[in-house]
């Protein structure tokens, strides 16, 4: 990659870290995506709700919430015409490039921050250099990082000699789970031959690939909210319904949830709440949880059985408990093709030096819901990562990007995809 280019992501990259936004507020991050796009000048873009099968999009903020971001957007900058088309909490854009004849290749990245503050301590260097977030949520996961492997892949394959068609995914709401089924829905991506999905970092250092990940747990996540009755705790104990025992009772037993031989299971009350003072029987309490499985049957296996405590906690204190699904991704499985390929691809590119074959996740990405319909429909897909030196762990306040891994994954993945450019189309299932 020539400096001037780097520079140029680099800079977009600082300024996404500045503007950071949570799943369905991606407002500005859109907008700035479309003016790189219409930059490039791509032959198609699929916008906001252009992009997906229905309006089902799971975890999305009220409209307060959704308000807000939009606001903030617009007063940062953002295009005003292109805030309006995402209006609602409809962001995300599919970029489409094409160059003649030949296979579809797709490359999906994601672009949503975390709902957390970012460090401020010396020696953070978003802070020290300036660019730390100013909207009190973070680029805790690095997709901000993303966001530019995605820009500077479609510059540079628009720039060479691949020859067919490229389509690169910007998905929100990947970290609540919920951008990318309703993506896979909208069927976007049926015509795709061979696909990409990358992650930046995963505790694998600069100058580090990985060509397949693997080890997806398939994952739902829920929140459960428990109505009863209020009463006066010390004069009328008896009267009210607490919602509180239920909740307590529900807590204990899901992670009394007995394990299977099947495979690996999870389970977390990762959020819990409820009551208003010491002296009321309180009348409502929530969790947030989740369960996951090593595959998609373990993990209903874990929600069955959820759904089973939350309801029985809730009959035990002569409480009601309604329980939404708030996220969810399948587990997912490499194709070799596209390992192997991605894998010999590295050992051509200079600045790569190591490489893994594969890799294990032990956790979730609702990339997997991609991955298997590009598979259902006949197309082949993998999940790569581009390794980076990060000061603290993912999803905290310290994490932050080695700035060099950016030309790395840009190089590597613009020739992978040159090389799937040159290989036979997936035959069809």
């Amino acid at each position: 990659m020539d400096a001037d280019r780097f520079d140029r992501l680099v800079s977009l990259r600082r300024e996404l870290h500045r503007h950071p936004e949570p799943a369905w507020c991606e407002f500005y991050t859109t907008a700035r995506i479309i003016d790189e796009l219409d930059r490039i000048g791509v032959d198609r873009q699929y916008v906001g709700s252009d992009l997906y099968a229905s309006e089902d999009r799971l975890a999305v903020p009220d409209d307060d919430e959704l308000e807000h971001w939009y606001d903030r957007a617009r007063d940062a900058g953002a295009d005003s015409d292109v805030l309006e088309r995402l209006r609602g909490g409809n962001t995300g854009v599919l970029a489409v490039l094409e160059k003649g004849d030949g296979p579809t290749v797709g490359l999906r990245v994601d672009i949503d921050g975390l709902p957390r503050e970012e460090s401020d301590d010396p020696g953070h260097t978003p802070a020290d250099e300036g660019f730390r977030s100013e909207t009190g949520a973070m680029h805790a996961c690095g997709h901000d990082a993303h966001v530019v492997f995605g820009i500077g892949v479609l510059e540079a394959i628009a720039e060479g000699d691949f020859e067919g068609t490229l389509k690169v995914l910007f998905q929100p709401a990947e970290e609540v789970v919920g951008g990318a089924k309703p993506i896979a829905e909208s069927g976007h991506l049926d015509d795709v031959d061979s696909f990409l999905a990358v992650h930046v970092g995963l505790d694998h250092p600069t100058g580090e690939v990985v060509a397949g990940i693997t080890d997806f747990l398939a994952v739902s996540q829920f929140e459960a909210n428990f109505t009863g009755d209020p009463a006066h705790a010390g004069g009328h104990p008896a009267r009210g319904r607490n919602a509180v025992q239920a909740m307590a009772a529900a807590v204990q037993n899901l992670y009394a949830i007995p394990r299977n031989e099947g495979g690996a299971t999870r389970v977390n009350a990762g959020v819990v709440e409820g009551g208003t003072a010491t002296n009321i029987v309180p009348e409502h309490a929530a969790i947030e949880g989740e369960v996951r499985g090593e595959t998609t049957d373990l993990m209903e296996y874990m929600r069955e059985r959820a759904d089973d405590v939350l309801d029985h906690a809730a009959g035990m204190h002569q409480c009601e408990v309604s329980v939404e699904t708030t996220g969810e991704a399948p587990s997912a499985d490499n194709d070799d093709g596209i390992v192997n390929l991605a894998y010999d691809v590295a050992g051509e590119v200079p600045s790569v030096t190591s490489r893994l074959r594969t890799d294990p996740l032990g956790g979730s990405e609702d990339a997997t819901f991609l991955m298997r319909r590009v598979q259902e429909q006949g197309g082949n897909a993998a999940y790569v990562a581009v390794g980076t030196d990060h000061p603290g762990g993912h999803h905290t306040a310290t994490f932050d990007v080695d700035e060099d891994s950016i030309a790395i994954g840009v190089d590597w993945l613009t020739d992978t995809i040159a090389a799937l450019g040159q290989s036979e189309p997936a035959s069809r299932r």
